[in-house]
């Protein structure tokens, strides 16, 4: 039989002991409990000491057992992604050692939450039709491709890729930054992450007061209606704050 362990979701500021359910990661139907030490805690469930599996499943459940933490608890502490403990007493050491750490950074955390918005562009055709008439160099290129039909025109035809991309990206950097500014006022941070493909511009969270939330809500709706034919905002929230804290335990901590 496998020895258990405990999978680590979040610490949250509590001296309670609490059950959240049988809502542990792998499916197993594992109850979500608290560990304690002095007025902290750690939400973990029983996991096999084995290489955690990773995949999208698991990090899904691994996101919604800390979500569903969020319904009772203000300020969450998120944990890296399949962390295990040997056992109860090595969370509660671990707790001890980096007291004065958690507790400053659930005080950081206190009553905020992570909004998360990413901007899609709907037409690229009009997107990159504006590239052309905003870029005289682009013109004049595909004016020669145009007037020549002769083998320099693949040379052309490459380097017009190339400005189009690069002036793809500054579209996009100029695009997300009107919104940015927008969203940043009623915010107390906000990161950039990378953007997938051409279509998508921006995608940013932000973390903000839970007592605001309803105000970006409105700002969202308002930016949705103002550019409904041109642009696509897919809005979350409130979300675990991974983009702000992500406590990492390294595996030669549960040695000492």
């Amino acid at each position: 039989m496998e020895k258990e362990g405990k999978y680590i979701y979040c610490i949250i500021g509590t001296k309670q002991e609490r059950n959240f359910g049988p809502i542990g990661i792998d499916g197993r139907g594992d109850e979500v409990l608290t560990i304690g030490y002095n007025d902290l805690s750690m939400v973990v469930s029983n996991h096999p000491l084995t290489k955690f599996v990773i995949n999208r499943e698991n990090l899904l459940s691994h996101e919604k057992v800390i979500e569903e933490v969020m319904k009772e608890f203000d300020s969450v502490l998120p944990v890296r992604f399949g962390t295990i403990a040997s056992n109860s007493d090595e969370i509660r050491n671990l707790l001890d050692r980096r007291y004065r750490e958690f507790k400053n950074a659930l005080r950081d955390m206190d009553h905020k939450i992570e909004l998360g918005v990413k901007g899609i562009w709907k037409n690229m055709d009009i997107i990159f039709k504006e590239i052309v008439e905003e870029n005289r160099e682009i013109q004049k290129l595909k004016q020669k491709i145009q007037n020549d039909s002769s083998k320099n025109n693949v040379q052309v035809k490459m380097e017009v890729s190339r400005l189009v991309q690069e002036a793809l990206a500054k579209k996009k950097e100029k695009e997300a930054e009107r919104f940015i500014d927008i969203l940043r006022r009623i915010s107390f941070d906000c990161k950039l992450n990378k953007t997938i493909a051409d279509e998508m511009f921006m995608n940013a969270a932000f973390l903000v007061d839970r007592g605001r939330e309803k105000e970006f809500d409105n700002i969202m709706d308002d930016l949705g209606d103002e550019y409904q034919n041109r642009i696509k905002f897919m809005y979350a929230g409130p979300l675990p704050v991974f983009n702000f804290v992500n406590i990492t335990i390294y595996p030669e901590e549960w040695e000492k």
